[in-house]
């Protein structure tokens, strides 16, 4: 009875390892995964070959045609920075430079920074710029708020200046080309109404009635 147990013990474990041991692999599979290991290995380099020295210098090089840019290609003297593909300069910084030159022109004096016409001589190049931009991107809403913000700057310092000198105000208004109309004189009430028909005078009677 006691040998029939340990017989029966030692079957029943053999069956178990064989189920879960992995299957014998067939000879078909095993060439398989020799082609699928020598497929993905790395290709053997020059130095790892047995190649003689004749037999390497023999070896073609590609052409210098093959290569799309070669070293000595690149002149780092010929790049100008600012400058596009089509040899012009941005045009931001065409903008920029435009308005430097206005600046100078209208300015009072050498040191000048702050005076109505130099004000008034960058806000005009800006504004032009800034249309130009508009006109390209329509629906662009922050510029388009910054260019209405910025017209109606300029025609402040503009209605200032027309209060302070008239000539300057006419000389700069005439050679920047801008639209602008100075405000008139502040009108007194009778000055006002004086065009308008005066009212009756009413009548005693009625005036004791309302009281």
């Amino acid at each position: 009875m006691i040998v029939s147990r340990t017989a029966f013990l030692l079957l029943a474990t053999v069956a178990t390892v064989s189920a879960f041991s992995p299957a014998s692999p067939s000879t078909t599979s095993i060439a398989q995964m020799v082609q699928e290991s020598q497929r993905y290995n790395p290709r053997t380099t020059l130095s790892e070959t047995a190649l003689d020295d004749e037999e390497i210098n023999d070896i073609d090089s590609p052409p210098a045609d093959d290569y799309i840019v070669n070293v000595g290609d690149l002149d780092e003297d010929d790049e100008e920075a600012g400058i596009e593909d089509d040899g012009e300069p941005p045009a931001w910084a065409a903008s920029q430079q435009r308005m430097n030159e206005l600046r100078e022109k209208y300015r009072r004096h050498d040191k000048d920074t702050g005076s109505p016409e130099y004000q008034v001589a960058g806000m005009t190049e800006r504004i032009s710029y800034l249309t130009k931009h508009l006109q390209q991107h329509p629906k662009d809403f922050s510029t388009r708020r910054g260019l209405v913000a910025l017209v109606n700057k300029r025609r402040r310092l503009l209605n200032y200046l027309s209060g302070e000198d008239e000539k300057r105000y006419v000389e700069i208004v005439s050679s920047l080309g801008i639209r602008h109309k100075a405000p008139g004189r502040v009108e007194s009430r009778e000055e006002k109404y004086s065009r308008f028909p005066k009212q009756k005078a009413v009548k005693k009677h009625i005036v004791k009635k309302r009281n």
